[in-house]
């Protein structure tokens, strides 16, 4: 489910081309290594590394949004759509990153 949600919200986010490829490409590849996490249920380095780079991402999304956001005068609808789901999918990776790391104990991580 959280792979899902972060997924749609991403794609929601690229959807107005206001943020550059970077945006895109650490979010996907964060995805695939959270596919990764589970597909491979025993494997500790596999969530580490999701639980890792969904931290990262919040940083990346804090820089790519501060950066990005357009003035007021540019905002459009699809545009101001486009920046509220990366800022929502921004404030559900806290909540994303406690229930990866609950996975992580759960797995036998310290």
């Amino acid at each position: 489910a959280i792979i899902l949600v972060h997924w749609l919200l991403t794609v929601w986010g690229c959807m107005n081309h206001m943020f550059p490829a970077s945006y895109a490409w650490g979010n996907f590849t964060v995805l695939a290594v959270g596919i990764w996490a589970i597909v491979q249920r025993d494997s500790l380095d596999a969530i580490m590394m999701f639980l890792t780079g969904l931290l990262l991402t919040v940083l990346t999304d804090i820089i790519h949004v501060s950066v990005f956001y357009p003035p007021n005068n540019y905002l459009t609808d699809a545009k101001r759509f486009s920046i509220g789901m990366a800022i929502f999918s921004l404030l559900l990776k806290p909540v994303s990153c406690y229930l990866v790391y609950q996975m992580y104990r759960e797995r036998g991580g310290e």
